[in-house]
């Protein structure tokens, strides 16, 4: 070749300008560089061909006779230069070569089927690039009329017939016509009998008519076109050997046909065949090959089909590593981009779906909103994206419970709703996934208007998937679901017929051996149950068992919804066993929820949910589990409650997870003796959310003891926690993701740290022996109202808990809590002292008194500190003023000196923030007795004023901030560099939306999400001179989502805060006594007194005329 290139070289110099021979010479030049390009590849070599054809061209003018010729080889190099390298302008001028070349070839001339052909080929690349039908069209006639002037005996009739197939196969699959097919289809068979064996082309023939009778398999599911096809691939791969170009295309064809083959017919060996092939051909495409990708693609397509019919984990997980691999190959600016970002995530669907990681969850709702993003309005897959992601975002709905996702899910739904419009092939897969989205929101939420929408949109679906159609089953199963959820509201009986029959059928299109027929067997029985419940009829419920039985048979463990199954079959055998009073019917019951402990699955909202009915059950029997039951829920809980960033959008979740269980736990821990585990237990279930938070604010240096390893994970913590703490509540929807990430990786980190010698229990919820050193200054008193007992639990420093059993119901516990909530809301407007005499007194009786006894008996002595922690109901009661307000008769505040925490652990780290050595005492205090918005308050101005008198000669530096100066940032900005703090202002607790209560500065509200961003170092004491600031969350008071609450989880050691609206004089007056009993022998401010100080400073209102609810409203939190 190179000899060539160089002889024409040679030629051309002996032809300078002017010769008769230089156009020939430049011509034949050109074509031996052309060839070499074709060989080698070297770019240099086309550029320069290309600009001695143009010399050629420029020799040959109008009129030459061969002009034509030069023509015609600048356009077929500048073609070759377009498929290299992409640039339109050589494209457009290609075409308008071979037209003009053309026009110097009419009628009758003998290269005129040449130019026909060479034009007709080029408008078909440009309509590959562009989409103009135009193109395309025209592309085709010039075709028919290439083949016109190339009849039966002409040597270029096959490639006419070829080419015209092609193209007629182009428009096919842009407009549909069936005709164009078939067409395309005979003009193949004719071409392939003029290529016998032995013809150069003849395996281009045999691959260009099995890919089309491929194309006509997927449109009209002729069976014989399949196997023909996949015979003309077997054929065109033994004419295409080992080292043929062309090899790899036919393994990767003959391999995708066999896949076809197995989605029709499910034979396992053409599934496993084609794995084969795939695998050849990406040995044939290494690493740099233009079609790597595609083939990494295909063999991990194929990998993820296999593992759907067999299970095999390696499958599934080479495929995950086949589609990062294509991925990584396909950068931002690659046409298969969004592809491979899809399949990714279907694959990742398919891995959490299995093993339950929820990092393969997140992942996968990413890789599909950035395929979303590479399919933007007008793009043919735009629908497929926005679908996928909505179900994605479902699927995290299902496991952790978090609303957005499933408002997100609905929308995206409707938007791929509408590119599906009647007629579209996938339009039953959107409604069918809109209706059970909008399902889901109902069982939410209960509005009605989703729920009907729910069953219109799947009675939609069901009519365009009519007998034979391969997800009628599907829909059937769907349509019923609706219909149960319906009754359920309803309760009309006709929805409830109409759900059974409809399960019926889905479960007689879902024989043994489908995927989904454990599904349809679950739920059929719980319709039967349903209707059990209903009507009473006992065949229902013996159906019921026996399809819950069969089902979970098909669920074997390891399998995602046997959870679900177990919960189902023992709850129905609970039932029976009501029903009948059969012992082998409870006894199987508990056999089956005991297998709940053991399930390795990553932890869901179903886990939680399985492991309170175990516990329901337990109670309502008095079965021996019960606490077992507890155990397993509340360890499911925590497991839980980290899956989920922290954020007030996921408080819901927390709620409805926690409910009653605590409480709950720890009276069946005390009915059965275990006082110990009661207190573990009610601490693992009570404000989780604070736990959660406080997790990331544990002081932890104990790691740098371990080297370098210990050291990099300490700082990979602090790092981790103090940016998820920073980001609480500021990320929008559009953050989340980062915000879940950076939730993953801090519980990769804690897992971490958990396998260093002596750190197995890192974070994990604190056993008694770490619990009961909250006790070292005092008894803590936890009082527990549960459905099932009330309870007081005394906590002491050195001995084991002690038992004091209350006469009183959770009800009578709530309406008395009702009841003071309606009180304490006429304090300073109504003379409510005999009422609110009555209600101490009821405290004192039935709950305090009973306490009292236990702690002389305990010998704590008169004058002791105490601490309560109540539950439930009980944290809105005034536990530290119980008494009988009588002459010469008991009451608490005469007794002991009482404090709140909401937890054990929160008493015991405060208790190790306490500063033990003697640092500056740096104070703030801040008023704002002109809020924005706000009622003005008179006496924030003198109290200020006291408290600077007493401590400005005490402290290292005293700091002010009032009115203007008072804003919402002052005060943040304040305690960065104070550790002490005065705070007069209105307190505006939200009952509904706790995270929004605040303190009212001058220029908007200083919120609990405000506060739980903050970073404040070594804070100590907090008088929180405000209303309401121990008021919370009225659905969850044992969540303590409260002003004061906020502070101490803050770091504050001892909090000062109200119950209920505080007289701003009476504020003034307790101040000024509070602070003179603030300093210790020594000079210095010391938090640990502040109990004491608050109990000398209210006795001084007693001589005072000061009303009863004044005396009692503040009270002291922690150390």
């Amino acid at each position: 070749m190179a000899d060539d290139v160089e002889r024409c070289r040679e030629a051309l110099k002996r032809c300078p300008p002017g010769h008769s021979n230089r156009s020939p010479s430049l011509n034949n030049l050109a074509v031996s560089l052309r060839d070499r390009f074709t060989q080698r590849s070297v770019p240099s070599d086309l550029d320069e061909c290309i600009e001695l054809h143009r010399a050629a061209l420029f020799l040959r003018p109008p009129g030459h006779s061969d002009r034509s010729q030069s023509l015609n080889n600048l356009a077929v190099s500048l073609g070759d230069r377009f498929e290299q390298r992409g640039v339109p302008s050589d494209l457009d001028e290609r075409i308008e070569l071979h037209r003009a070349a053309l026009l110097l070839r009419p009628p009758g001339h003998s290269d005129r089927s040449e130019s026909l052909n060479n034009l007709a080929v080029s408008l078909g690349d440009r309509f590959e690039q562009r989409g103009v039908p135009s193109d395309l069209d025209e592309s085709i006639e010039l075709h028919r009329a290439a083949l016109l002037l190339r009849p039966p005996s002409h040597s270029d009739r096959s490639e006419s017939l070829n080419n015209l197939a092609v193209s007629l196969g182009e428009r096919f699959e842009q407009w549909g016509v069936p005709s164009d097919l078939d067409e395309c289809i005979e003009l193949l068979r004719a071409a392939l009998l003029l290529r016998p064996p032995g013809h150069s082309n003849r395996s281009e023939s045999l691959n260009d008519l099995a890919v089309s009778l491929g194309d006509r398999f997927t449109q009209r599911g002729v069976p014989s076109d399949l196997d023909e096809c996949i015979e003309l691939h077997r054929a065109a791969l033994l004419l295409r050997p080992p080292g043929h170009s062309d090899r790899s295309e036919s393994l990767n064809n003959l391999a995708a046909s066999l896949g076809d083959r197995f989605q029709q017919r499910g034979v396992p060996s053409d599934l496993d065949e084609r794995i084969e092939l795939h695998r050849a051909a990406l040995l044939l495409r290494p690493p740099g090959h233009s079609d790597r990708s595609e083939s990494l693609n295909n063999l991990a397509v194929s990998l993820g089909d296999r593992f759907e019919q067999r299970g095999v984990p390696s499958d599934l997980d080479e495929s995950i590593e086949l589609h990062r691999a294509a991925l990584l190959l396909r950068p931002p600016s690659h046409s298969d981009r969004s592809e491979s970002l899809n399949n990714l995530a279907a694959s990742l669907g398919d891995r959490f779906k299995q093993r339950g990681v929820p990092s393969d969850l997140d992942e996968r709702i990413e890789l599909h909103r950035a395929a979303l993003l590479l399919r933007p309005p007008g793009h043919s897959d735009r629908s497929q994206s926005l679908n996928n992601l909505a179900v994605s975002l479902r699927d995290r709905f299902e496991q952790r419970g978090v609303p957005s996702d499933l408002d997100e899910s609905i929308e995206l739904h409707r938007a791929a709703l509408l590119l599906r419009p009647p007629g579209h092939s996938l339009r039953s897969s959107s409604l069918d996934n809109l209706a059970v989205s909008l399902g889901d929101r109902f069982k939410q939420r209960s509005v009605p208007s989703d729920l009907d929408e729910s069953i219109e949109l799947h009675r939609a679906a069901l009519l365009l998937r009519p007998p034979g159609h391969s997800l009628r089953s599907s829909s059937l199963n769907n349509l019923a679901a609706s219909l149960g959820d319906r009754f359920q509201q309803r309760g009309v009986p006709s929805d409830l017929d109409e759900r059974i029959e409809l399960h019926r059928a889905a479960l007689l299109l879902r024989p043994p051996g489908h995927s989904d027929r454990s599904e349809s067997l679950n739920d059929l029985a719980t319709s039967h149950g349903d209707r059990f419940r209903q009507r009473g009829v006992p065949s229902d419920l013996d159906e019921c068992i026996e399809l819950h039985r069969a089902a979970l048979l098909l669920r074997p463990p390891g399998h995602s919804d046997r959870l679900s199954s177990l919960k189902n079959l023992a709850v129905s055998l609970r039932d029976r066993f009501t029903q009948r009073g059969v012992s082998s019917d409870i006894d199987e019951t508990f056999s089956l929820f005991m297998q709940l402990p053991h399930i390795s699955h990553a932890v869901s909202r179903t886990h939680l949910t399985a492991a309170k009915s175990w516990a329901t059950a337990a109670e309502e029997t008095k079965h021996g589990s019960a606490l077992l039951a507890y155990q397993t829920a509340l360890k499911f809980l925590d497991q839980h409650v980290t899956l989920v960033s922290p954020s007030s959008r996921h408080f819901d979740v927390v709620r409805l997870a926690t409910a009653s269980l605590a409480v709950d736990a720890f009276s069946c821990s005390i009915r059965h003796g275990e006082l110990t585990t009661a207190v573990e237990l009610v601490e693992q279930g009570r404000a989780v959310f604070w736990t959660q938070l406080a997790r990331l604010s544990s002081p932890f240096n104990e790691l740098s003891l371990l080297g370098d390893t210990g050291a990099a994970l300490e700082a990979e913590f602090k790092q981790l926690s103090f940016r998820l703490r920073s980001a609480f509540d500021r990320s929008t929807e559009d953050q989340s993701p980062q915000m879940r990430q950076l939730t993953m990786q801090w519980n990769d980190v804690v897992s971490r740290i958990r396998m260093l010698p002596d750190l197995s229990r890192f974070l994990l919820p604190p056993l008694f022996s770490d619990l009961q050193k909250a006790a070292a200054e005092g008894p803590v008193i936890i009082v527990n109202a549960s459905q099932y007992s009330c309870d007081a639990l005394i906590v002491l420093s050195d001995q084991d808990p002690v038992h004091v059993p209350i006469d009183i119901t959770q009800t009578e516990v709530s309406d008395l809590s009702s009841e003071f909530q309606s009180l304490s809301k006429e304090f300073g407007y109504f003379d409510n002292q005999h009422k609110l005499v009555g209600i101490l007194r009821k405290l004192w009786h039935d709950i305090v008194d009973p306490v009292v006894q236990v702690l002389r008996v305990s010998n704590v002595h008169p004058g002791s500190r105490i601490w309560w922690c109540p539950t439930a109901d009980f944290t809105l009661l005034p536990l530290h003023a119980a008494g009988l307000y009588e002459k010469e008769k008991d009451s608490l505040p005469h007794m002991y000196i009482s404090s709140y925490t909401p937890t054990l652990a929160t008493l015991v780290r405060a208790r190790q923030q306490v500063s033990r050595d003697a640092p500056p005492q740096h104070f703030v205090a801040i008023g704002q007795g002109n809020p924005d918005g706000g009622r003005p308050l008179e006496c924030v101005a003198p109290e200020l004023a006291a408290v600077a008198q007493r401590l400005v000669p005490v402290v290292s530096s005293f700091a002010s901030l009032e009115d203007n100066d008072a804003t919402v940032e002052g005060a943040l900005d304040a305690l960065n560099h104070n550790q002490w703090l005065h705070l007069a202002c209105h307190g505006m607790p939200n009952r509904q939306q706790p995270f929004e209560s605040s303190f009212a500065m001058r220029d908007g509200p200083l919120m609990i999400k405000d506060i739980i961003r903050s970073n404040w170092q070594k804070p100590q004491f907090a008088f929180l001179s405000a209303c309401h600031t121990t008021v919370g969350d009225e659905k969850s008071p044992d969540e303590s989502i409260h002003l004061a609450a906020a502070m101490q989880f803050s770091g504050f050691c001892s909090v000062i805060g109200s119950m209920w609206s505080v007289d701003d004089k009476v504020a003034q007056q307790v101040v000024s006594a509070f602070y003179d009993m603030l300093v210790d022998d020594s000079g210095r401010l010391d938090c640990t007194r502040a109990a004491v100080a608050l109990h000398m400073a209210m006795k001084t209102l007693r001589h005072d005329n000061i009303p009863l609810e004044q005396q009692i409203v503040f009270v002291h939190i922690g150390v």
